[in-house]
């Protein structure tokens, strides 16, 4: 036998509702019948056992949790208590928790951030199958979930701390369409010795929202597979905006179709033909690992060269296609604001404007340009901002605390002070993913700022026009309003 703390250690706790008993118990028996030492309370606890002491010290000890949840579930006020505590357990890193799913249930919103295991119509051998398949999860070897095993990103749950831990790597994001070549993508640049993860790696019970986030704010850079699918995927969009709040490096491969839009000022690998990097894209990104190793000197660049030149490069493996049509909304802009996800929803505003009057591969605005963004735009943008932050943001806070005088620098700087851009004229305006930081003060959003346009020299000139001329047209608008 095997105790923790005068408790039998377990390698799994089984939480279920008294409606999916029968199941649960049919779950607990096959796993026992692999070897797994099971606590599942039928079974586990015993007369005169005070019930919520013995179950507290049994998830205490052991080293995974499971939740089962067939269609009741999300109704039961004990299975919430129970799942709550596997949670702090799972979040304090004392076990893995792994929801798992049977008969025609729907995974319930308090779960659904977790990699789960599909149980759902599964009888005789399938049953057998799976099972086996969850019992080696329990016992510890290496099994990963895949990129199917889990649905799309909901908003996420309050922030926790960053786990520093996390080793940079190379990360590939990819439609589910797409996971095929992704693999072999994968599997093709870690045998070339680069650090790799992509979706494939997500281990089952993992929280693929914050683990998503973790790697993509430790990315070498994000390798983004460009397709139809790519495109209208959330996630994907999530993720790239998220690589972009990081101030990540991208490095675009482009299956099908056209180049993201969020990535349009960006250089990629054309592989519409199923071609796979070769020598000089290895090159490249070789370059960006060596230039993120721990004794880097100060102030080297980690950025990949900005764009690779043509000489360098041969011209069929890097491509710029003329821009497409119009393919963001103000509604997705919209479900970024409700969900709390202001740094997302900053990018996208000034993509959105960039995309109004072409100029998403330049990645910045001319003075001309401003006089071309259309009002309803404009007044769109504003007021989505002023509506999910009570009047904080947006450009009518903007103009109303701040206005813009004339269209100088010196006016752009007094509008950097005015709303929080800066501290002071002395201070050096951080990357954006430290400049966020600061946020909070009236009319700091939206900031039009574009950090792929970051590994250029002139991006603060660049920004600098591209505010200015925004303002410019709201002011000739009689802006604020």
């Amino acid at each position: 036998m095997h105790f923790y703390g005068g408790c039998t250690v377990y390698d799994v706790f089984i939480s279920y509702t008294e409606q999916d008993g029968a199941w649960a118990g049919l779950l607990a028996d096959r796993l026992a019948a692999d070897g797994v030492r099971v606590f599942f309370d039928r079974f586990s606890l015993h007369p005169g056992d005070v019930v919520v002491h013995e179950l507290e010290a049994a998830i205490r000890a052991s080293g995974h949790g499971i939740l089962v949840i067939g269609p009741d579930t999300a109704s039961a006020p004990w299975a919430r208590q129970e799942y709550a505590a596997l949670v702090h357990a799972a979040t304090e890193g004392r076990l893995r928790l792994i929801p798992v799913v049977f008969g025609d249930a729907d995974l319930p919103p308090f779960a659904e951030t977790r990699v789960w295991m599909d149980f759902r119509k599964l009888t005789g051998p399938a049953f057998d199958a799976k099972a086996a398949e969850l019992a080696r999860v329990l016992r510890g070897e290496d099994v990963s979930a895949g990129a199917d095993a889990f649905g799309p990103v909901r908003p996420p749950r309050p922030p926790r701390p960053p786990d520093e831990s996390v080793p940079a790597s190379f990360v590939v994001c990819h439609a589910r369409a797409d996971a095929g070549y992704a693999e072999l993508l994968a599997d093709h640049l870690s045998r070339s010795g680069l650090p790799m993860w992509s979706l494939g790696d997500l281990k089952w019970g993992d929280d693929y929202l914050w683990t998503i986030r973790q790697r993509l704010r430790r990315a070498l850079a994000v390798v983004v597979l460009m397709s139809p699918e790519a495109e209208e995927s959330e996630d994907v969009t999530r993720e790239i905006l998220e690589g972009q709040r990081h101030s990540r490096e991208f490095f675009p491969v482009l299956l099908r179709g056209e180049r993201n839009y969020l990535l349009a000022s960006s250089w990629y690998f054309d592989a519409r033909s199923g071609a796979l990097p070769g020598p000089d894209e290895l090159r490249l990104l070789r370059r960006l690992s060596e230039a993120h190793r721990p004794d880097r000197a100060p102030g080297e660049s980690p950025l990949l060269p900005p764009p690779p030149a043509r000489s360098s490069v041969p011209a069929s493996t890097f491509a710029t296609p003329s821009p497409g049509p119009a393919r963001t909304s103000l509604g997705r802009l919209e479900t970024l604001l409700a969900e709390g996800e202001t740094e997302h929803a900053d990018l996208l505003t000034t993509t959105l404007l960039l995309e109004a009057v072409g100029r998403l591969e330049d990645g910045w605005l001319r003075r001309s340009d401003g006089r071309r963004l259309p009002d309803d735009l404009l007044a769109g943008i504003d007021e989505r901002w002023s509506r999910f932050s009570g009047g904080r943001y947006g450009f009518g806070a903007q103009t109303r605390h701040s206005p813009l005088k004339g269209g100088r620098r010196a006016d752009f700087t007094a509008l950097c002070l005015g709303y929080g851009w800066r501290a002071s004229l002395q201070e050096v305006v951080p990357k954006y993913q430290h400049f966020i930081e600061r946020s909070g003060g009236p009319g700091f959003f939206p900031t039009l700022r574009n950090p792929q346009s970051e590994q250029y020299l002139d991006w603060y000139d660049q920004w600098t026009e591209t505010v200015l001329s925004v303002h410019l047209r709201l002011r000739e608008r009689g802006w604020p309003q």
